[in-house]
């Protein structure tokens, strides 16, 4: 079983059990220990992992990391966990002394749902400030898993994840400067790309204008690079079936893609279902096609499995769902897109169904 399917596993766990676990000691025990042991380790061997390791810190004696994991001998990784409903970052001061004491190069602070892994990129033995790898088991990455992987007992390799530590610590730290901008253009940005076009004196009138322009072009660039990724790859489904749909059932498609626009709003709406879905299935089961009638989700890409539709072309926009069959859509209004979390329990039944 591949790791990302693992995580799913561990996730539905999660999901189902996090009400009932009221203590540290329940998290460890029911989120972070299966995470452990997805990654390969031993947690029944008391010297692969060995939990509640002494780490003295100067005049401080009995301070304990809760597991430390050993590779051929050698301490490889050092966990320090919280209760699920504690911050993931907040506590990063106490793994910071402990890591400061301990022959690992690695140390993970979790609360079982978000695991922030921490290197020493900056100063040798010396924590750094913020991590260079975040697995949240409620919303997998493809590129963080691949990263997870080298922390797998069989895979281990600790020059190659420095190697990859050290890109994705930059990498971050890029995306998050280029998400402030986006937010928020600096004055910087905006004369860096409006000079190339605008020869006149940038003044504190125009300086306000352009950054209000600055904002809306960045936002619709990136909405419009979205939008077109999804309708490539919806256009790419349907050829590949297309023609096996066609023998199981009659179904009726636009003929003029090219009138197909698939609208911001539409793909907000699509990313809440697809949150409430994946408390049920993995996120690779849900997939979407937009026509010029309605957006559909559906499950499997399956057009016999529709999960629900929204018809947003009019004035007044409907969700259709799906809870009493395939054949028996049942529209209501939405006034706003918060109202798509009512429907939790219809899309829930939905797929009970299939």
């Amino acid at each position: 079983m591949d790791l990302k399917l693992k995580l799913e596993q561990l996730h539905q766990r999660v999901v189902g059990l996090k009400d009932q676990i009221n203590t540290e000691e329940a998290t460890k025990n029911a989120f972070v220990m299966p995470f452990i042991q997805i990654l390969g380790y031993d947690i029944f061997n008391p010297t692969e992992v060995i939990p509640e390791h002494i780490c003295d810190i100067g005049t401080k004696k009995g301070e304990k990391v809760d597991y430390v994991i050993r590779k051929n001998n050698e301490p490889i990784l050092i966990f320090e966990c919280k209760h699920w409903k504690e911050n993931a970052d907040a506590h990063n001061s106490q793994l910071h002394r402990y890591y400061h004491v301990s022959k690992a190069r690695f140390g993970v602070l979790t609360n079982g749902t978000v695991y922030n892994f921490y290197a020493d990129l900056e100063k040798p033995n010396i924590m750094d400030e913020k991590p260079f790898l975040t697995i949240d088991i409620e919303d997998l990455k493809d590129n963080a898993i691949k990263i997870l992987e080298s922390f797998t007992k069989n895979e281990y390799n600790l020059e190659t994840i420095l190697d990859s530590a050290e890109g994705l610590k930059y990498i971050k730290a890029i995306r998050k400067e280029f998400e402030k901008e986006i937010d928020n253009p600096s004055d910087e940005m905006v004369k860096l790309l409006v000079n190339r076009f605008f020869n006149k004196p940038l003044t504190a009138n125009r300086m306000i204008a352009f950054k209000e322009y600055t904002k809306k072009a960045l936002a619709i660039s990136i909405n419009e690079s979205i939008s077109d990724r999804l309708k490539s790859a919806l256009n790419i489904n349907e050829k590949i079936e297309k023609k096996e749909e066609d023998k199981l059932i009659p179904v009726i498609e636009d003929a003029d893609t090219s009138k197909i626009v698939t609208t911001e709003e539409e793909l907000e709406a699509f990313q809440i279902v697809k949150a409430i879905l994946r408390e049920k299935i993995s996120s690779a089961r849900i997939a979407a096609r937009d026509t010029q009638s309605y957006f559909g989700v559906l499950l499997d890409d399956n057009n016999r499995k529709p999960i629900c539709r929204f018809h947003f072309n009019t004035a007044n926009k409907y969700i259709e769902t799906f809870e009493k069959g395939k054949d028996a859509g049942e529209k209501k209004q939405l006034f706003n897109l918060d109202e798509l979390y009512d429907y939790r329990a219809q899309l829930h039944q939905t797929l009970e169904n299939y």
